[in-house]
């Protein structure tokens, strides 16, 4: 598997990531498989978003796994943010609360990169530093970007 370098070079992932917003409906034998093989083939990137089957796909994930600190430290995790039912949210609270709940069912303590999921032309850029900035300072994120 090729990899590329992202986030200015700090970042050696593989050129595929496995995207996993339909796995809240496998079982976690079938997650587990799916993952194994995605490793086997050299893929470390692991797309997640907190609205993916309601939070449920980045449980499974972890629960699936087992996930352990050994185990973490052989993928990228990836998240997203900021879509609700309904609407968009990118307050900073609402950045911060979902990064929480991402990092709960993800079972770990940091995630390596945090999205945007789809900003609309409303959102308040301070708010949205303000929150990077505190997830950054905390260890909790170690880079953004934007979704679509």
């Amino acid at each position: 598997m090729k990899n590329i370098e992202i986030a200015n070079g700090a970042l050696n992932v593989s050129e595929i990531a496995l995207g996993c917003m339909r796995i809240s409906g496998l079982s976690n034998q079938e997650i587990s498989q799916l993952i194994q093989t995605a490793l086997d083939e050299g893929i470390n990137f692991f797309g997640h978003a907190d609205v993916y089957g309601g939070g449920q796909s980045e449980a499974k994930f972890a629960e699936s796994l087992a996930m352990t600190p050994r185990l973490r430290e052989t993928m990228l995790l990836q998240s997203k943010c900021g879509i609700r039912k309904g609407f968009f949210d990118f307050s900073k609270e609402h950045i911060l609360e979902a990064v929480d709940g991402s990092l709960k069912r993800l079972r770990t303590d940091y995630l390596d990169v945090l999205l945007l999921h789809r900003p609309d032309a409303l959102v308040e850029p301070e708010e949205v530093a303000e929150a990077f900035t505190i997830l950054q300072d905390s260890g909790k994120v170690r880079h953004f970007g934007v979704s679509n």
